[in-house]
């Protein structure tokens, strides 16, 4: 019997392979870091190669190691890193350069001049984005004009474009299938969010062919089936949700106004809004958090991004941790008395501030600081973006209703990471006993589809909470700290900005 789902989670610095069985419970999983390519300053690039090498190696070792025949799994089930994009020959399945990654700001002047001519507001009511070089539409611009030939190319068809799960897509059915799901299309700055199909006028401004864009499907659909010679057996493909929209349904977020917040190399929090997008005045995005049956569910969502990668700055940048788990303890004996701000701002400032030209800043240095308050700030800085996000989606959602946040990512296992989190943003945080929620989401697609595991109310049920972190910070310490984020936020902007 078909009781097994492989969950793929390709991420920003490693690609992970899972396998739950029929009880949506981990038999297995298996890990590979790959390399972080930065050609200039502000450029992040992946080698889709290696991407490709360690989703089919990590997915061998899973299975090999479980015992399970690859026969006996019933679905696959894809989650990516949002907005990093590959273009590739549709002859052969070679990218035409490497992967430019969502990190990445090598079109941030595309970006502003577009602002300056006038095209932010349409496009930000036609996608629910703003305009920016985080998404896809100028990454595949870039490519199509800056490599020799693609250009020509792509208008003769030879070219397709998509974002990682497109890729990996392309690659598992041996070139058969060129689709995307709908949070992933929702991504890339040319899907229109309200009529739920590639736009032919922004696919003009951005001049990206519409013709090299996959075909876009619902999260839980048929993508095709595996090549048999390359995990050992045909698997369909099942499911495709973008990390963060794949958390959002591993933390079962399927009513109106629950909450979650992924902590990862950045984090991002999602929103549910339900079957009506929200329009953001507060410089969040309006995007699908999933769509079932053809029927998309909305969100609102405040990027961050840099989170975990902050931790990873004092490890591998200034050396004074030798593994991401030393942070918390660290900073847990910093000295209180001193005030010490992190913005870090290593590739610009996300939500809600969208500043691609600010760069990090550390304020409130004294004589007296050393590795503890370095790590403290770090981790805070987290925390205090995480509660302007709050503050915004607040704003934007206007319903009277208590917040509790639900938690995920490599992060949330510091204690005192969610303790401080609870402490500034002044409201519950809960993590759940699954912390592998965006595996978890995408093996529940696919699972679902291929009617393995019940429907959205059943997997609900089976959430559990771990631990909850109550707020206990004083109010008066609490305004007191907020209040030297902001100043510190303020002085860190860039000059260039426009809001």
């Amino acid at each position: 019997m078909s009781k097994y789902i492989l969950a793929i989670d390709q991420g920003t610095t490693s690609s992970r392979a899972l396998l739950f069985d029929a009880n949506l419970r981990v038999v297995e999983k298996a890990q590979q870091e790959f390399p972080q390519i930065f050609p200039q300053s502000g450029w992040v690039e992946h080698d889709p190669e290696n991407i490709w090498d360690t989703t089919v190696a990590t997915c061998k070792t899973a299975i090999t190691k479980s015992g399970v025949p690859a026969s006996n799994i019933a679905a696959i089930g894809i989650t990516n890193q949002r907005e990093t994009t590959v273009v590739w020959e549709r002859a052969t399945g070679k990218p035409i350069h490497n992967a430019i990654v969502w990190q990445d700001r090598r079109t941030a002047d595309t970006c502003t001049q577009l602002k300056r001519e006038g095209q932010e507001p349409d496009i930000t009511a036609k996608t629910g984005l703003l305009l920016d070089p985080y998404f896809s539409a100028t990454k595949i611009a870039w490519m199509l004009d800056n490599v020799e030939g693609a250009r020509t190319a792509a208008e003769r068809g030879e070219l397709a474009a998509g974002t990682i799960d497109s890729f990996l897509l392309w690659r598992l059915t041996n070139g058969e299938v060129h689709a995307t799901d709908a949070t992933n299309a929702s991504r890339t700055m040319l899907y229109d969010i309200n009529r739920n199909a590639w736009c032919a006028e922004l696919c003009r401004l951005f001049n990206v062919p519409i013709s090299i864009l996959p075909e876009v499907r619902d999260s839980a659909a048929d993508f095709g089936v595996s090549d048999p010679a390359i995990l050992g057996a045909a698997i369909p493909v099942a499911g495709i949700a973008g990390d963060q929209q794949a958390a959002t349904v591993g933390q079962v977020c399927f009513s109106p106004g629950m909450m979650k917040s992924t902590y990862g190399t950045g984090c991002f929090a999602l929103l549910n809004t339900g079957a009506e997008p929200v329009r953001s005045t507060n410089r969040l995005l309006t995007t699908i958090a999933y769509q079932l049956d053809g029927k998309p569910t909305y969100a609102l969502e405040g990027s961050i991004f840099i989170a975990g990668a902050a931790v990873q700055w004092l490890r591998d940048g200034l050396g004074i941790i030798d593994d991401a788990a030393e942070s918390g303890s660290l900073a847990h004996k910093a000295d209180p008395t001193q005030d010490v701000f992190l913005v870090p701002a290593f590739t610009g400032l996300g939500a809600p501030w969208w500043d691609a030209d600010a760069r990090g800043a550390l304020y409130g240095l004294t004589r007296n600081t050393g590795p503890k308050e370095l790590a403290r700030a770090a981790l805070e800085s987290v925390c205090f973006q995480t509660f302007d996000l709050l503050d915004a989606m607040k704003a934007d959602w206007k319903k009277d209703q208590d917040t509790v946040l639900r938690v995920d990512g490599g992060m949330v296992a510091s204690d005192w990471t969610m303790q401080r989190l609870a402490d500034i943003l002044d409201v519950p945080v809960d993590r759940p006993t699954v912390l592998e929620t965006t595996a978890l989401g995408a093996a529940w697609l696919a699972g679902h589809q291929v009617d393995l595991y019940p429907g959205p109310t059943e997997f609900a049920r089976t959430w559990l909470n771990e631990k909850r972190f109550e707020p206990g910070m004083e109010p008066g310490e609490r305004a007191r700290r907020l209040s030297g984020w902001a100043d510190a936020v303020q002085r860190t902007l860039s000059r260039s900005r426009e809001v």
